[in-house]
């Protein structure tokens, strides 16, 4: 509260910043910056309510060991946990399963330091309105302090992981999504290969994955020689599409059990570029094809495999995911090589289908598309302009994208 009077007494803006990971510059400023990380503690646990209040600042992956000491885990997770529990909300951060909504989804409560420098709580119950709004806030309401969240009993997860044929999973994906608690599978281009991936609640962890074969395939396939031959493909172009064909068949078949956040969440050292879009679900296959035209048309080659996730509805204004089930697309290039003809080309697609844009990614919509993408976008405003009429949490990442 201090450094927001501070920040107003002097006339700068000011933005919170936690692990750096989004692609976007939505936590930066030409003002003052607030690290939250002296905010990274576990404050309260009610076990038997399974409802646990966090400091904005706690890592995910500190958050999941946490709670997992305690007997919880929250119910959905992304595979990265290096986020920020706040970044990660703030952006929309999500996992995959068709009844799961972003991560946000699980918020009980929020403690926010808004522009008139007043410390507010909100809830459903309380505020609710302005929970609406600060449960995906993209850093434009104010600096989150504290969060409930909602956990769920500490439970197991059996992964199936094996290659396949694109068209086959394409044409049972709605069984896929419904008959799995969780689902994703990534498309090699150049390719009619997919590597896809099921997770499903069990009972027991009775078949955890050898050591051996947890460094081999995702320390030293996943990381290591795929990171040698991202930079084969960035010195030699022409040839991605055999490391890709290759790449396609390298990853054998494994089934294991595991921790829930320790299967979620993998190690992921490749550096890269990422754009994602949520679309209605009934508009990936349509996107899905237009991709790979674009892929196969571009000039410059495409290292990185496709990722496709899936979440349900939600109630939450600027959550991707609001009002409808959506399947997400994310592309990525190994970073040093060209992007931006690839990355305008599949969003000019995700728009025509009314996609909605990963805040936390890559993307180049304004508030004049993104008014028409989200129905409350014009009611999250209106909060906006009550908590921070100063707009002292702004800068040009929201100028664009709020207007």
């Amino acid at each position: 509260m201090a450094a927001v009077s501070a920040a107003a007494a002097d006339g700068l803006r000011i933005k919170a910043v936690g692990s750096g990971h989004s692609f976007t510059a939505a936590a930066a400023t030409t003002g003052v910056r607030v690290e939250l990380g002296a905010l990274s503690s576990l404050l309260s646990v009610d076990a038997a309510a399974r409802l646990v209040t966090v400091q904005a600042g706690m890592p995910l992956h500190r958050l999941n060991v946490a709670l997992a000491t305690h007997g919880l885990a929250l119910p959905n997770l992304g595979d990265i946990d290096t986020q920020t529990i706040s970044g990660a909300l703030a952006t929309g951060t999500h996992g995959t399963g068709g009844r799961f909504g972003c991560l946000s989804t699980f918020v009980e409560a929020i403690e926010i330091v808004t522009g008139t420098g007043e410390v507010l709580r909100c809830s459903r119950s309380s505020s609710p309105e302005v929970f609406a709004a600060a449960a995906v806030n993209l850093g434009a309401l104010g600096i989150v302090t504290e969060l409930t969240l909602r956990c769920v009993d500490a439970f197991t997860l059996r992964a199936s992981e094996q290659p396949a044929p694109l068209p086959s999973v394409l044409a049972d994906l709605d069984s896929l999504v419904g008959l799995n608690d969780h689902v994703e599978f990534y498309w090699f281009p150049y390719t009619d290969r997919v590597q896809l991936k099921r997770n499903n609640r069990v009972a027991a962890d009775d078949e955890p994955l050898a050591r051996w074969r947890g460094w081999l395939d995702d320390e030293f396939l996943s990381n290591r020689v795929f990171a040698a031959a991202c930079r084969l493909g960035r010195a030699a172009p022409r040839t991605v599409p055999t490391i890709s064909r290759v790449s396609s068949w390298a990853l054998a078949p494994r089934t294991y059990t595991g921790p829930s956040h320790e299967v979620f969440c993998t190690p992921r050292r490749v550096r890269f570029v990422e754009m994602e879009y949520g679309l209605p679900r009934d508009a990936l296959r349509p996107a899905l094809a237009e991709l790979r035209r674009i892929v196969d048309s571009l000039p410059s080659a495409v290292v990185f495999p496709v990722e496709v996730r899936f979440t349900g509805a939600d109630d939450l204004w600027l959550s991707h995911g609001y009002g409808r089930d959506s399947a997400y697309i994310a592309i990525h290039q190994y970073v040093g090589m060209p992007y931006e003809e690839y990355f305008k080309r599949f969003e000019a697609v995700a728009t025509s289908l009314g996609g909605r844009p990963h805040w936390g990614k890559l993307h180049y919509r304004d508030a004049a598309y993104l008014t028409s993408a989200y129905p409350r976008f014009a009611d999250f405003r209106a909060v906006r302009d009550k908590l921070d009429p100063d707009r002292l949490f702004a800068n040009e990442y929201l100028d664009r994208v709020l207007g």
